[in-house]
C-alpha cells in the first residue's frame, strides 16, 4: 500500500513497491498519535493533498488556456473518469504522482514535509496533464551501450506529444522515469491500447517520392524529416521512388488500395496533382463511371497526405497553412482530415483530368516556356520564364462563359459545409443561367482553393475556401505591361491585388473557355523581337492547342470546361482559417 504522497521522501522506495500496490487508486495515511488539534490540521492537509480526479482540474488551470475554455464537455467528462492506472514517476527530475485516465495523463508533484510536518508554502504547485489525443507514440525508454540494438536497462516510459507552435506542428517528448519493469509494462500496455482507439490515425501508408522535385531534395526530406516520425508512430509504409512522370498515376490505377489507410506524396504541386488525379480516377473506375461523358464523380477512397518538397507548394500551403514537411507529417500521423473541393477539366464532354486550380494565358505560357528549359535550375528557370513571357506579353482572344454561384446556393453550401455525401453536380444545362464575356485577356485563373504560397501570402484567391463548393474566377483583361506588372507585384504583399479596373473577379461553379483563333500568328513569331501592338494582337497557337497551368503541371487543350465538385477528396490537414483567425481577408470576390 502506498504511503501518503506528502510522506514519501525517497522516490527509490516507491519504485520498489509491488505491482499490486502500484495499481491502487487511493493513498492511505499512516496512523498518527498527535493531539486532536494537530490531527484536525493534518486531516485538512490530507484532504487537500489526497488524490481524487476532480480536484486535479483546477479552475485556474482551465481558465488560463482559451482552448480549454472551449472544451467544457471534454473537461467535464475527464473529471468524472475513473483512473485506469496510477503510479509514481520522476518527471523533469521531480517525483510525481501520475494517473492515467481514458483521456489524459495527469501528474502531481510530491511535496516533502518540513521537520515540523508542514508543507512548505513555496512548494505549492498546480497539477499538470497532457491530453491523450495529443500523444501520437509511446515507447519504453532504455539505456543501451554503443552498437547495442536490443535490450538494455529500462529507465521508464517516453510519451511523444504533438504540439503546435504558431502554424507549425512539432513533436515533444515527455519522459516518465521509473526503474520497475513490471510497472512500466503495465503502463505501456494501457497507453498503447488507448492510442490504438483513435480510428482516424493511419497504420499503413502508400508513399510516392518524386526525386526530381524542385532541387532534387524530396528523397532527403522524406528520409531525414518524415520517415523517422512515421517509424516512431508505428506506421507501416510502402515507398515508391518515381522514375518518370505518370508512374504514380499508373500504380494507383492498378494497386490494391484496401491495404492502406492513406496515400502520401513527397514533391511539388505537379506531384500532388498527379497523385490526387490517380486517386480520383481510380474511384471513378471502381464505381463504373464513364469519363468520356458528363458524369457525377465519386469521392476518392483514401485520404491524401502532401509533404511539401517543391518550389511553391500551393496545395500543401493551402491545407497546412505553412510550407513545413514536419507539420505535414504530423497532420498525417495525428489523422487530421480536411475535405477539399476539386475541379474537373473536360473538353467536348471528355474528362481531361482532375485538379485544384488552373491558369490560362500568362500563367500557362510561363509554365510552357519553363518546361522547355528544364536543364536550368528551378529558381532560374522560373525567373527566366516570367521575364521572357512579360517581354513578349500578348493577350489571348477568348470567349468566356461562366455559371455564377447564386446567393441561395451560397447559403446552402454554408449550411452543409461538412456534408461529405454531396456529390450532385451543378445544373449546367440551362444556358440562360450562363454569363458570357468576350475580348482580349492577359490571364484567366480558376481556383477552388486559396492557393497560398511564400510568393502570395494572401493566396492567389484569398476569399476562396477549401470546402465551400465554389471556384474563384479571376479575369485580367488586356492592359499595358506596366499595369500588369503592378498587378503581379500585389500578390507578394498584403495589398488587394484585384483593385484594378482591368481585373474582374467572380464566384462561380462552372467555367467554359473558348479561344478564338486568329490566322497569321504562331509560336515562331512570338520568339522574334518584332514590333507589334500588344493591345490589339492576341497570342494564338499555330497547332490549335493552348497551354494550361494546372496545379503547376502543363496541359495543352483548346476548348475547356471546368466544374467544381464539393469535398471530392480528403487531405490530411486542417482548415487554415480555423487555425489562424488573423488571416487577412478581403471582400473583392
Amino acid at each position: 500500500m502506498f504511503e501518503s504522497p506528502r510522506r514519501c521522501g525517497n522516490i527509490l522506495n516507491a519504485w520498489s513497491e509491488s505491482l499490486e500496490e502500484l495499481q491502487e487508486t487511493q493513498p492511505v495515511s499512516p496512523v498518527s498519535t498527535d493531539n486532536p488539534g494537530k490531527k484536525r490540521k493534518k486531516k485538512k492537509r490530507e484532504q487537500q493533498r489526497s488524490f481524487s480526479v476532480p480536484q486535479l482540474f483546477t479552475a485556474a488551470s482551465v481558465a488560463s488556456d482559451p482552448e480549454e475554455r472551449n472544451r467544457g464537455d471534454t473537461d467535464q467528462r475527464a473529471e468524472t473518469e475513473e483512473p485506469i492506472v496510477r503510479g509514481i514517476f520522476q518527471i523533469e527530475k521531480r517525483s510525481c504522482d501520475v494517473v492515467l485516465t481514458a483521456t489524459r495523463v495527469i501528474w502531481t508533484q510530491i511535496q516533502p514535509e518540513t521537520p515540523t510536518g508542514d508543507i512548505k508554502a513555496s512548494e505549492t504547485n498546480q497539477d499538470e496533464y497532457v491530453e491523450l489525443k495529443d500523444i501520437f507514440a509511446v515507447k519504453l525508454k532504455r539505456r543501451r551501450s554503443v552498437g547495442q540494438q536490443t535490450g538494455g536497462t529500462l529507465l521508464g516510459i517516453t510519451l511523444f506529444q504533438c504540439v503546435r507552435k504558431g502554424k507549425k506542428l512539432k513533436d515533444h517528448a515527455i519522459h516518465l522515469s521509473n526503474l520497475s519493469v513490471d510497472h512500466c509494462e503495465v503502463w505501456f500496455k494501457h497507453l498503447k491500447d488507448l492510442l490504438n482507439g483513435f480510428r482516424n490515425r493511419p497504420k499503413s501508408l502508400k508513399v510516392f517520392v518524386n526525386p526530381n522535385s524542385h532541387k532534387k531534395e524530396a528523397h532527403q526530406i522524406y528520409k531525414e524529416q518524415v520517415e523517422p516520425l512515421f517509424k516512431l508512430a508505428d506506421i507501416k509504409t510502402d515507398i515508391t521512388i518515381t522514375e518518370n512522370k505518370g508512374q504514380a498515376l499508373s500504380i494507383l490505377k492498378e494497386c490494391k488500395l484496401d491495404e492502406y489507410d492513406g496515400v502520401v506524396c513527397v514533391g511539388g504541386d505537379g506531384t500532388a496533382s498527379e497523385v490526387a488525379y490517380g486517386l480520383l480516377l481510380r474511384a471513378q473506375m471502381d464505381a463504373g463511371r464513364d469519363t468520356d461523358s458528363i458524369f457525377t464523380p465519386v469521392r476518392a477512397p483514401l485520404p491524401l497526405g502532401i509533404i511539401p518538397a517543391g518550389s511553391t507548394d500551393v496545395v500543401a500551403c493551402s491545407v497546412h497553412g505553412i510550407r513545413h514537411p514536419v507539420t505535414a507529417a504530423m497532420h498525417i500521423i495525428m489523422g487530421h482530415l480536411q475535405s477539399v473541393d476539386v475541379c474537373t477539366f473536360s473538353s467536348h464532354s471528355r474528362l481531361l483530368r482532375f485538379g485544384f486550380s488552373a491558369m490560362f494565358g500568362f500563367g500557362g505560357r510561363t509554365l510552357a516556356l519553363a518546361e522547355k528549359h528544364r536543364w536550368m535550375p528551378s529558381n532560374q528557370r522560373r525567373e527566366f520564364a516570367v521575364i521572357k513571357t512579360l517581354a513578349n506579353l500578348k493577350p489571348e482572344d477568348c470567349e468566356l462563359s461562366f455559371l455564377p454561384l447564386t446567393q441561395s446556393q451560397k447559403v446552402t453550401e454554408g449550411k452543409s459545409r461538412n456534408d461529405s455525401t454531396k456529390d450532385s453536380p451543378p445544373n449546367t444545362d440551362d444556358e440562360e443561367e450562363w454569363q458570357k464575356i468576350k475580348g482580349l485577356f492577359l490571364n484567366i485563373s480558376i481556383m477552388a482553393i486559396p492557393c497560398l504560397c511564400s510568393m502570395a501570402p494572401r493566396g492567389l484567391a484569398p476569399n476562396t475556401r477549401l470546402d465551400n463548393g465554389s471556384m474563384a474566377l479571376i479575369v485580367v483583361r488586356n492592359t499595358s505591361r506596366a499595369d500588369f506588372i503592378k498587378h503581379l507585384k500585389r500578390y507578394g504583399s498584403l495589398k488587394n491585388q484585384f483593385s484594378f479596373s482591368f481585373v474582374e473577379t467572380y464566384t462561380v461553379q462552372a467555367v467554359k473557355v473558348r479561344p478564338r483563333p486568329w490566322s497569321g500568328w504562331g509560336d515562331d513569331t512570338l520568339e522574334e523581337n518584332v514590333e507589334i501592338d500588344s493591345k490589339n494582337t492576341p497570342m494564338i497557337s499555330s497547332e490549335g492547342s493552348y497551354p494550361w497551368n494546372i496545379d503547376g503541371d502543363l496541359m495543352e487543350a483548346s476548348e475547356v470546361c471546368i466544374r467544381v465538385h464539393p469535398q471530392l477528396i480528403t487531405l490530411f490537414g486542417v482548415n487554415t482559417e480555423e487555425v489562424d483567425e488573423s488571416t487577412v481577408k478581403c471582400s473583392c470576390i
